[in-house]
């Protein structure tokens, strides 16, 4: 288990932090309520993203948040709190990779209009659909050349690479603490055949598990994932009632199949302290899913669903536990 330091933004609710073990189904709720602390003003993060003519990879704190390789232009705006462990500097990171095998298009290097512009705002938690201050944002750099005519052309830095990479900053202030990723092992200094046997054997648990519709052996892994996202996100009853059903859909629909584990690549993120394996597909809709995933059929045909699970080892033990 992990300690939960907090440090409270004005007056906090005071409620029971004691360790609660055997998470189930059906104490799911109860015991996340029990261990949420709630505060005058719960600051949320939100990163805003748009993409033009490239596919990309955006991560906080090293850990993956959003993978497009579908999309030529997109954006979204998506709320960042469950990868920000404790206050203080916390970096972003995006890469770019050319837009290929579209529907429309096929670019095999950077165009000169690529771009990617992220903003991060933040907001209280009460008000979190009011626009939030701006903390931090940034755009991909250009430069200018003369075109044939001896006329200034702006263009992407990138303009003709097949990658680009870029990171930046902000301060982040939270009521709580998460020690389990600065506690973790950086595992690329383990003995990487043992390492990816021990990382195997886990996710072979975790397809047993969902296969044999084992529920509550499930619930059993979360408990440390969902207490440090649940106080980071100051998750409602009503937010864990949605998490609930999300999490009951692989032993409550009826043609759910688990796939085989199969063609997929050991991956570190977290500087190295959390590990996962990851399908090795070009394929856009499977590019950088999780191994560990399953299809089902809604009425209007087969859905992927993608388990991600991040892995890490505590300082002083030998076995991979859930971080997120």
């Amino acid at each position: 288990m992990y300690t939960l330091l907090m440090v409270c933004f004005g007056a906090c609710s005071q409620k029971n932090n004691s360790k609660i073990s055997n998470l189930t189904s059906e104490n799911y709720i109860e015991t996340m309520l029990k261990t949420i602390k709630h505060c005058d003003y719960e600051p949320m993060y939100y990163l805003k993203y748009s993409q033009n003519i490239c596919y990309s990879e955006i991560l906080v704190n090293d850990i993956p948040l959003n993978k497009n390789y579908k999309e030529l232009g997109s954006g979204r705006t998506i709320s960042i709190n469950n990868y920000i462990f404790k206050s203080g500097i916390q970096k972003i990171t995006f890469r770019l990779y050319p837009a290929v095998k579209g529907k429309d298009f096929d670019y095999h290097t950077l165009n000169e209009e690529t771009d990617m512009k992220i903003v991060i705002t933040e907001s209280d938690n009460a008000k979190r659909n009011n626009k939030g201050k701006e903390m931090a944002s940034y755009l991909t750099p250009t430069i200018t050349k003369t075109d044939q005519y001896g006329n200034p052309v702006t263009q992407f830095i990138a303009t003709g690479k097949t990658y680009y990479e870029a990171s930046f900053t902000f301060e982040a202030k939270v009521p709580y603490e998460f020690p389990s990723l600065d506690n973790g092992q950086d595992l690329r200094e383990w003995n990487q055949k043992r390492l990816q046997e021990k990382v195997l054997d886990f996710y072979k648990n975790q397809w047993n598990i969902l296969n044999n519709k084992k529920r509550e052996e499930y619930f059993s892994y979360v408990e440390k994932k969902e207490k440090e996202i649940c106080q980071s996100l100051f998750s409602t009853e009503r937010d864990l009632e949605e998490t609930l059903i999300e999490y009951l859909e692989p032993f409550t629909i009826k043609n759910y199949q688990i796939q085989p584990l199969e063609n997929y690549k050991l991956k570190f993120y977290g500087d190295g302290k959390i590990v996962c394996l990851e399908l090795t597909s070009n394929d856009s809709k499977m590019r950088g899913k999780s191994a560990l995933w399953a299809k089902f059929d809604e009425g209007d045909g087969m859905i992927a669903d993608f388990f991600k699970i991040y892995l890490y080892i505590p300082e002083g033990k030998d076995e991979l536990e859930i971080l997120r």
